[in-house]
C-alpha cells in the first residue's frame, strides 16, 4: 500500500486542509476481486475519524493499511476537526466539503472507482455519525456505511452540560431535532429501499450505547434494515480495531 498526506487547499472551507489517504500499490493487489481486473481502479472507503481525532487517527491506532492491503480498498481519511460533519453555524461548512468537494477533489488527486457499488463509508463515534448521515442524506453515493460507536442523537449535545457549548458552536441556536442533521429525523423519510447496506457496531460497555439503541429502535419503526453488533467494548481503539474488521469483511467489494 502506498500511504499519502495530502495538504490541498479547499475552496469551501477557504483555508489548506489535509486527508490521509492508502492507495493499493499495485495490479496485484486487486487479483482474486470480482469485477475488478489488474487494470481496474480500486474500489474506494471514506474513513471518518471522530471527535477528538485527525485524518492520521486511523493509521495511527490501528492495522487499517494492512485490512485494506489484503482486500485490495483504497481508503480515503479527511480532516474535520470539531464539526460533526456539518455546515457549522459558526466556522467552516464541513458537510458541504464531506459531501461534494471532497469526492471531486479524491476523483481528480486519485485513480479509485467512482461506481456506487465500489464506494463505502465508516466512522467512528463522531465519525460514525458522519457516515450515517452521509449515506441517508445520498444514499445513490454508497453500497454500504457502518457506524462504530456512533455519535447517532446529536440533540442530545444539548442536554449534555459537557457538550452543550460544542453543540451551540456547531448546530447554532437553531434545534437539531427533526432536521436533517437529525438522524432519527432522517430515518422517517427516506426511501428504505434506496438505501445502502447500514451496519451498525457498539461495545456493551460504551457511554454511547444508548444512543445506538435508540438509532436502532427508530430503524425498526420506520422498516430501515439495519444490521447489528453489539457486544464487550468502551469508546477505544482496541475495540475499532476489531470492529472495522469485521465492517471490512462484510463490504460487498466487487458487487
Amino acid at each position: 500500500m502506498a500511504v499519502i498526506r495530502c495538504d490541498f487547499f479547499s475552496d469551501v472551507l477557504e483555508l489548506g486542509t489535509s486527508m490521509t489517504v492508502l492507495l493499493p500499490q499495485s495490479p496485484s493487489a486487486q487479483i482474486g476481486l470480482a469485477g475488478h481486473g489488474g487494470d481496474a481502479a480500486p474500489p474506494v472507503l471514506y474513513l471518518l475519524h471522530g471527535l477528538s481525532d485527525d485524518d492520521t487517527a486511523w493509521t495511527r491506532y490501528t492495522s487499517i493499511e494492512r485490512y485494506a492491503a489484503a482486500r485490495g480498498l483504497a481508503v480515503v481519511m479527511p480532516q474535520v476537526h470539531r464539526s460533526f460533519y456539518t455546515d457549522e453555524a459558526h466556522g467552516g461548512r464541513f458537510w458541504t466539503f464531506l459531501s461534494q468537494e471532497l469526492p471531486a477533489v479524491v476523483s481528480g488527486f486519485f485513480r479509485v472507482s467512482t461506481r456506487r457499488a465500489d464506494t463505502f463509508v465508516a466512522g467512528l463515534s463522531m465519525g460514525g455519525y458522519g457516515a450515517f448521515k452521509w449515506a441517508l442524506r445520498q444514499p445513490d453515493r454508497f453500497a454500504a456505511a457502518a457506524s462504530l460507536s456512533g455519535a447517532l442523537d446529536v440533540a442530545s449535545l444539548y442536554r449534555q452540560p459537557y457538550t452543550h457549548e460544542l453543540a451551540a458552536r456547531v448546530f447554532g441556536d437553531r434545534p437539531v431535532a427533526n432536521t436533517d442533521d437529525d438522524l432519527l429525523q432522517l430515518l422517517s423519510t427516506v426511501d428504505a429501499a434506496g438505501l445502502p447496506r447500514l451496519m451498525l457496531h457498539c461495545g456493551t460497555e460504551d457511554h454511547l450505547l444508548e444512543q445506538n439503541q435508540r438509532f436502532v429502535a427508530a430503524c425498526r419503526e420506520h422498516g430501515v434494515p439495519l444490521e447489528t453488533e453489539f457486544g464487550p467494548g468502551g469508546h477505544e481503539w482496541s475495540y475499532w480495531d476489531a470492529q472495522i474488521q469485521a465492517v471490512l469483511d462484510r463490504l460487498p467489494v466487487g458487487g
